[in-house]
């Protein structure tokens, strides 16, 4: 008991600029991969989303990766490693109202963004939906996501917006696997 009263004392002492939150920051363009290098190297957590496709010339093929969100980065740090993130060559600024207060991106967002990644599903950009009705996946490998659901052609796709960036992401799902909120 006595530990317990103490861990929640010692969680006040704590500094609010000291705990780590996931935020976004809008980069020069083109950009992207340098500053997640750079924060790298400088011991800042990154996640930057990357899509894959083709990409054809006249004399070849490649599988091109590029930013889902062309521009922003993700980075998990505490406020007071803001003067380091933003000495950083490529960042332009953290993505909030003010230069001094940036906002925190929620990471229930970015868990579904990350899914995503991992899965290795083929993703693409789509335009922020700010209306529109939100689903709850409730089976197969994307359980428990939310998102809004969209018709694609033949097919239904699931939209995961990033409410602070204006931005989004779709990926192609099983619409009997969809539930309305």
């Amino acid at each position: 008991m006595l530990s317990q009263a103490r861990a929640a004392t010692d969680s006040l002492l704590v500094a609010p600029s000291t705990i780590p939150h996931w935020f976004a920051l809008y980069t020069r363009s083109r950009h992207e991969k340098v500053v997640q290098r750079e924060l790298a190297k400088r011991g800042i957590e990154t996640f930057l989303p990357l899509r894959k496709f083709n990409r054809r010339w006249s004399d070849r093929k490649k599988i091109i990766e590029e930013p889902l969100f062309k521009g922003y980065i993700f980075t998990h740090a505490a406020l007071i490693d803001r003067w380091t993130i933003m000495n950083t060559v490529g960042v332009v600024s953290f993505v909030g109202p003010t230069k001094a207060r940036p906002m925190e991106v929620p990471e229930k967002e970015l868990l579904a963004i990350k899914k995503f990644v991992e899965e290795d599903i083929p993703l693409d950009p789509y335009p922020y939906l700010k209306e529109g009705r939100r689903v709850y996946i409730r089976s197969g490998p994307f359980k428990g996501i939310e998102g809004f659901i969209v018709q694609k052609g033949r097919h239904c796709r699931l939209v995961i917006s990033l409410e602070l960036l204006a931005q989004s992401a779709s990926v192609e799902v099983d619409s009997a696997n969809v539930e309305p909120l």
